[in-house]
């Protein structure tokens, strides 16, 4: 699932495909975290009332091509990604509110109380069906990272992305070659599973997962038989430690971020805009445009939400396309076009190749299950 895991506490979901809660954890390094995000907000609210704090302008120009200028200057080496489901549905993905094609509008087969508990870590642990049924639909290895998860990947290669957030759960950032310490996995990921019982939390991996899933079986764990869920953040769930303790981190020493596909509507992950300094260029590729400033906030000099056409935008671009075509502009300007295509290009075909051994030995090992004798028969013939 890509957004399945994006929620605070009870808030909405957000558009991706992953679950998604807004939460702090129970360790002390998410509660401290949460007094500095506090304190953080009180600091810049009393500082832009009093004026205080620098914000230099650093882009020549509010547009894709002031964006592209910077980072070929050499002064940018420290960019960070927030992403969403938008990233994610050029590989057929569907988000979460799409009207017609959303995840939400298409739940009512599964028979839910309303359409959020298919996310909702109570219900889960009593009505476990709906939701590894929805599983079996989205699972990770059925759909190819997009133009937008290679570009990033390009970020990396050239020694520019210092991380990603994610709020996607579809894995495909490391199907396209991202590292877990290149990620930060806010509503968590399928990549991991564990046992939901408190005392045994045995954890599993994404093969075995998936053999559970794809046989239409509940998992069930092998030392304890209590339910296996992936490390997905459902609402009412915690958020990952690491995402609490890493942006402290990165986002102080951020030179450039890039919002892509996401509404910035769910909390805390909506709230890493404000982290970056006041000097730092912001950059949204979105099909809307996504987390503005308060009105009346702005009025009053508060605020640390985006700011795209007032009098007083400085920093902030909004480049209305989608992912794909967003970071292919933006690569085109950069001059990195034809390489970002040929990436796409070899790692489809890899995947694709990858995908047809598979096929092909699973094909294989059943025929030799059914009838022993064939099989032989068929490989000496090959031989």
């Amino acid at each position: 699932m890509s957004e399945p895991s994006e929620v605070p506490k009870k808030e909405e979901q957000e558009e991706e495909v992953t679950a998604e809660p807004e939460v702090q954890s129970d360790d002390s390094s998410e509660d401290e975290a949460a007094g500095d995000t506090e304190m953080d907000f009180l600091r810049s609210l009393f500082s832009s009332a009093l004026g205080l704090g620098s914000a230099e302008k650093v882009l020549d120009e509010l547009s894709l091509e002031g964006v592209a200028r910077y980072v070929k200057s050499g002064k940018c080496k420290n960019i960070i990604c927030m992403v969403g489901a938008g990233i994610s549905t050029s590989a057929g993905i569907p988000d979460f509110r799409s009207p017609d094609t959303g995840l939400y509008a298409n739940l009512q087969k599964y028979n839910l109380p309303y359409p959020e508990a298919i996310f909702q870590i109570d219900y889960f642990k009593k009505h476990p069906e709906p939701f590894f049924a929805l599983a079996k639909e989205l699972y990770p290895g059925q759909f190819k990272p997009t133009i937008c998860h290679y570009f990033i990947k390009m970020l990396k290669d050239k020694g520019l992305l210092r991380r990603c957030y994610t709020q996607n759960i579809d894995t495909l950032e490391r199907v396209a070659g991202l590292e877990g310490e290149d990620l930060i996995e806010a509503h968590g990921t399928f990549y991991t599973s564990h046992c939901v019982s408190f005392c045994c939390k045995k954890e599993y991996n994404l093969d075995w997962m998936k053999e559970k899933i794809f046989s239409d079986a509940i998992p069930k764990c092998d030392k304890c038989s209590s339910l296996v869920k992936p490390d997905i953040v459902f609402f009412g769930e915690n958020l990952p430690a690491r995402f609490f303790t890493s942006m402290k981190m990165d986002f102080p020493r951020c030179d450039l971020l890039i919002v892509m596909g996401t509404s910035l509507q769910v909390q805390p992950f909506a709230s890493l805009v404000s982290r970056v300094s006041k000097s730092c260029p912001r950059l949204l590729i979105n099909m809307e445009k996504t987390g503005q400033a308060d009105p009346m906030l702005g009025l009053l000099g508060f605020g640390g939400g985006m700011d795209f056409d007032s009098d007083k935008a400085y920093r902030d671009v909004a480049h209305i396309s989608t992912c794909d075509d967003g970071c292919l502009a933006l690569a085109d300007l950069l001059g990195w076009k034809v390489e970002l295509e040929e990436l796409v290009k070899k790692e489809h075909a890899r995947i694709d190749s990858q995908d047809k051994n598979e096929t092909a030995g699973e094909s294989k090992g059943a025929a030799t299950k059914g009838d022993p004798g064939s099989a032989e028969l068929k490989a000496k013939a090959e031989d």
